[in-house]
């Protein structure tokens, strides 16, 4: 990935993570391959995690394909509760009911 292809997928992953709509999620996997670099999802979460200004945005609503919480970020749970979104006995997001899959 060139410099300019990096700093395009930055900025299309925070504008993607700012349309998660309240009470849902999306996976970095499906961040990523809307982005345009389907196997790029832990770049997802690296742009998340370093680019100033991204705490702004819904980041919480961001989960893995399984469901499950970043580790290591113990309040990402509760701000999710705080929205809705339910969890299932093992401690993931109930993603059949909250998973956000924009067109």
């Amino acid at each position: 990935m060139t410099p300019a292809q990096a700093s395009r997928f930055r900025d299309d992953v925070l504008n993607i993570v700012a349309q998660i709509p309240f009470g849902r999620v999306t996976t970095y996997g499906h961040i990523a391959a809307l982005a345009g670099w389907p196997s790029h999802s832990r770049m997802v979460g690296r742009t998340l995690r370093y680019t100033p200004g991204a705490e702004s945005l819904p980041c919480h609503r961001v989960v893995n394909k399984d469901g499950r919480t970043a580790p290591g970020w113990s309040r990402q749970r509760t701000l999710l509760e705080e929205e809705g979104v339910q969890f299932k006995s093992n401690g993931h997001v109930d993603m059949a009911r909250h998973l956000w899959e924009p067109e």
